[in-house]
């Protein structure tokens, strides 16, 4: 094998042939294990979130793949409705044209054509990461399979009564001319303005004064409301004032709504604009006159001076136009929440809208049918209640219990022309008709052949076809042998940022149109990635990571230009290139996909966000090479061993390794089945750096170099090879290149054999293989050897130096172990004598560790100069002593702590921290050195 570690050269290799070679597919064996990909944007590319999700998905499908189980893990894209028409329509404005110059149709051959080109990107990118989904099954929310399973849903939704078309406020892109559901809309406390207008009584007997952001609205104002309990407007109640610059004549109300304590305690109600104010309106009954175009400009509702002006230009008229006419009383600077469509980026308007709706809360329909909360609401909470579906970590419950509880309908149609075109056609008189094609609906519905039928324009919701997806992949509406092996799936793997705009929905859908089962056992709910400081990672802020270029590596002067592309201020774009710079001086170094694998699988504790850092990949790319040249000294010391020999006997150190590698075995698959991978990480780390590694392979040297029997060698070979071979199987789900790479040469000398190490059996622990006598005397040989070497660190004596070792205080037990481990424990602490002294015994003056009540004694005399050793000991404590002074005063002043971010502080914090335990030691061992 090479002489050093490089991922580069075995990574896709290794890919091309799993995939090439269909092991990736269901096997058709073992109980069903099923998970499917949150599909992600066909206009995506990978990202921390992402590269962590599929690596959780990526070790538990390697993981049941390897236990025997029939494995499916479901690709596949989203078509992301919005975001791929903006996309596609900015190239067409680049050639001076619009979507509506082409049509249609021609659009959405453009759209196709893109697709394509370059919309497989990220599923290229998910491959570079190892990733083992059927590739042979990948869907698209708009391939045929999917678009029919859509038609279906949505044609029976109606046909059952929960789909209906109403006039509703919504949430309106004034940019992309679309509704946006809650969930697209992004409020952000934004500065602006609160004015202070003054709304005559319409009897002349004076005024009320009411307080607006949004002052273009005044011109849809229908009442004006305060609070019932207000004694200051009490008497008003009933009257009317005349709406300034319109002069239309509406009522004062009274509604517990109004807070009397904002503003001034009267509020200006425009039902056509405010989902508060819309609800208010329907309560008083009140007009509702919407004033805004589909561009957000000012329509035909208004008085001519304003109309085809646009909203912000109509607020400075309208502004300017009350204080001429002595009607603005002030303008206050005011803080508030803006909200944005979370595609175009424009502020969106509550909008008076003809939408499409699933029905969501009715219990009982008008014909007696069960109504949506019934039907879809009330078996989405019992299958979280029955504990049909488990929430990990549970908590995670609540939040999904809550937002059912208090759903409102779900608005599904688009003003958009990508997606999945609504199965709707009208008629000349408003008539609807629903079914999957034109000829359909006048069969259904009896229409004449000459009737004039149009189709809807709209799309649905991304999400309503993404609801779809665990049985709709898998070939529903068609009973198909997938959908009835893999339905329902085993976990669903996801953040918590999508438990409304997926997760529920997912579970509405599966438990209607899947006879009442639920599309998944389990949620397993992981957090958000954020930088190393706790920061949300964005390109705004400059601390966004891109996985493959810390699998691949990248140049510095390519992280500047891609963290900085696009951003459109001049000095956020500077300070974004200086950070970067002063953090990555030297660019980012290629770390391998292993490495970063299991730095995602060490953080992965749950329910919390995870910090990441990538000196933690470094570790990790360390560990990768440990394992690497284990391999190769191992290899080295089996060469041309006979595979089929059984060792008669086996030495302590030996079974002693095939016991830890037992309680490995069982942690490791005990920490995957209840998803603490971060947990399972460390059980693995530990054993192949900590057990194997650094005791066994330096405890087998004597062993292997020695003076001992043909047999017993073999006996130790034998079994560095098997732990060897039935780690790499261990680690495999979370590392799977090197792991296969390694497997390769090492699994003939384990008498194992097989194209590849992702078909072979998971190892499974045995606790007859556990001996617990090995497991108490090589513990009892490590506590003295590292007494040994805690006694070195601490005098600072030459690592290469032997040394004398007494004895004292030692049981009949620890003589025997001695007597069996003399030449290890030589040979481990570099040592040049043991002597056991009789308990009257006087012992020199030493260094002294403690096993237990056994005292491990290193005389000094001669080992070090005592004068320059406690002379370069005081000038170490002096440094410390200046630098635990500066970070205390420094911690200490409210300045620092008040101003400074929090991770700053809490750094700062951990090197006092750290300051203050060095000191102690070095403090102690001065003390101890002046008493020899």
């Amino acid at each position: 094998m090479d002489k050093t570690y490089n991922p580069q050269a075995i990574e896709e290799r290794w890919y091309s042939t799993w995939e090439d070679k269909g092991y990736f597919a269901p096997r058709g064996e073992g109980n069903p294990y099923c998970i499917m990909i949150p599909p992600p944007n066909v206009t995506g590319t990978l990202h921390m979130g992402h590269a962590f999700q599929d690596t959780i998905m990526d070790a538990l499908i390697r993981y049941h793949r390897m236990l025997g189980d029939n494995t499916l893990w479901q690709p596949g894209c989203d078509h992301a409705g919005i975001a791929t028409q903006m996309l596609v329509e900015r190239q067409i404005n680049k050639e001076g044209k619009t979507r509506h110059d082409l049509g249609r149709d021609a659009f959405l051959d453009r759209v196709w054509q893109w697709k394509e080109e370059s919309g497989g990107n990220i599923t290229r990118q998910l491959r570079r990461l190892g990733a083992s989904p059927d590739w042979q099954a990948e869907r698209f929310t708009m391939d045929e399979g999917m678009s029919r399973a859509v038609q279906e849903v949505f044609i029976r939704l109606h046909d059952d009564g929960l789909i209906y078309r109403g006039k509703r406020l919504v949430n309106w892109d004034p940019v992309l001319h679309t509704a946006l559901s809650d969930l697209e809309v992004l409020s952000e406390e934004e500065d602006g303005n609160l004015w202070h207008f003054r709304y005559p009584l319409t009897d002349g007997s004076g005024s009320l004064i009411i307080a607006t952001t949004r002052p273009e609205t005044l011109l849809g104002d229908t009442a004006v409301a305060v609070h019932p309990d207000d004694e200051r407007f009490s008497h008003l109640v009933g009257k009317t004032i005349t709406l300034p610059l319109v002069g239309r004549e509406i009522p004062i109300v009274a509604d517990d709504y109004v807070d009397p304590e904002f503003g001034s305690g009267c509020v200006k109600i425009t039902p056509a604009h405010d989902f508060n104010d819309h609800a208010l309106g329907l309560r008083h009954k009140l007009e509702v006159i919407n004033v805004l175009t589909d561009d957000a400009a000012m329509n035909d509702s208004v008085p001519e001076a304003y109309r085809g002006l646009d909203r912000y230009e109509a607020r400075k008229r309208i502004i300017a136009d009350m204080e001429a006419a002595g009607l603005l009383v002030e303008t206050k600077a005011h803080k508030l929440m803006v909200p944005r469509g979370d595609r175009s980026g424009a502020v969106v308007e509550p909008y008076l809208t003809d939408q499409w709706y699933v029905d969501l809360t009715r219990d009982v329909q008008p014909d007696g049918r069960p109504g949506g909360h019934t039907a879809i609401i009330k078996p989405s909470l019992d299958a979280v209640a029955s504990g049909r579906i488990d929430f990990v970590p549970g908590n995670w419950s609540r939040t999904y219990n809550q937002w059912l509880e208090n759903i409102e309908d779900w608005c599904i149609s688009r003003q958009i022309w990508w997606g999945h075109r609504i199965p709707a056609w009208y008629d000349d008189a408003g008539n609807i008709y629903v079914a999957e094609s034109e000829a359909a609906v006048r069969t259904k519905y009896s229409l004449a052949a000459d009737l004039p039928l149009r189709q809807d324009d709209d799309v649905l919701d991304t999400w309503f076809s993404s609801a779809l997806w665990p049985f709709a992949t898998l070939g529903w509406p068609e009973k198909t042998e997938r959908l009835q092996t893999f339905y329902p799936g085993t976990v669903l793997v996801t953040g918590f940022d999508i438990i409304f705009f997926w997760v529920a929905r997912m579970v509405m859908f599966g438990t209607y149109f899947m006879d009442g089962e639920v599309p998944f056992r389990d949620v397993y709910m992981h957090g958000l990635v954020r930088d190393s400081a706790g920061q949300k990672m964005s390109k705004s802020k400059g601390n966004v990571l891109d996985p493959l270029d810390i699998i691949d590596g990248i140049e510095l002067e390519a992280l500047v230009e891609k963290r900085t592309a696009n951003l459109m201020q001049d000095h956020k774009a500077k300070a974004i290139e200086a950070q970067t710079r002063k953090e990555f001086a030297d660019g980012i170094p290629s770390y391998g996909t292993d490495a970063l694998r299991f730095t995602f699988a060490s953080l992965a504790s749950n329910g919390r966000d995870i910090r990441f850092d990538l000196k933690r990949v470094e570790g990790y790319r360390n560990f990768c090479n440990k394992l690497f040249n284990a391999t190769r000294y191992v290899l080295m010391n089996t060469e041309g061993m006979d595979a089929s020999d059984v060792p008669a006997e086996l030495n302590p150190i030996d079974r002693w390794i095939i016991s830890q590698l037992q309680h490995t075995e069982a942690a490791v698959a005990t920490h995957i089945e209840e998803y603490r991978f971060d947990l399972a990480a460390t059980a693995l780390y530990e054993f192949i750096w900590n057990e194997y590694c650094d005791w066994y392979l330096e405890m087998a040297k004597p062993v292997l170099n020695g003076e001992t029997g043909e047999a017993q060698k073999q006996a130790t070979r034998t079994t560095l090879v098997r732990v060897l071979e039935t780690t790499l199987r261990l680690a495999h789900p979370i590392m799977p290149f090197i792991t296969e790479e390694l497997w390769q040469q090492v699994a003939p000398l384990a008498d194992k054999s097989g194209p590849t190490i992702s078909l072979q059996p998971y190892p499974i622990s045995d606790s007859q293989l556990v001996d617990e006598q090995a497991l108490d005397e090589i513990e009892w040989v490590k506590q003295v050897v590292m007494g040994v070497r805690r006694i070195r660190a601490e005098m600072n004596i030459n690592p290469g130096k032997r040394l004398p070792l007494y004895l004292a205080e030692s049981s009949a037990v620890d003589k025997e172990r001695l007597e069996r481990h003399s030449e290890l424990l030589t040979f481990l602490a570099r040592l040049d004598t043991i002597t056991v002294l009789d308990a009257d015994a006087e012992a020199p003056e030493s260094a002294v560790a403690l096993v237990d009540q056994l005292k491990l004694l290193i005389p000094m005399a001669g080992l070090i100069d005592k004068e320059a050793e406690l002379t370069r000991l005081t000038r170490e404590i002096d440094k410390l002593t200046k630098l635990v002074t500066s970070l205390t005063g420094k911690l200490s002043n409210p300045g620092f702590t008040a101003k400074a971010p929090a991770s700053v502080v809490e750094g700062e914090q951990r090197k006092l921290d750290d300051a203050k335990a060095s000191l102690q030691q070095l403090e102690q061992q001065r003390e101890r050195i002046a008493a020899m």
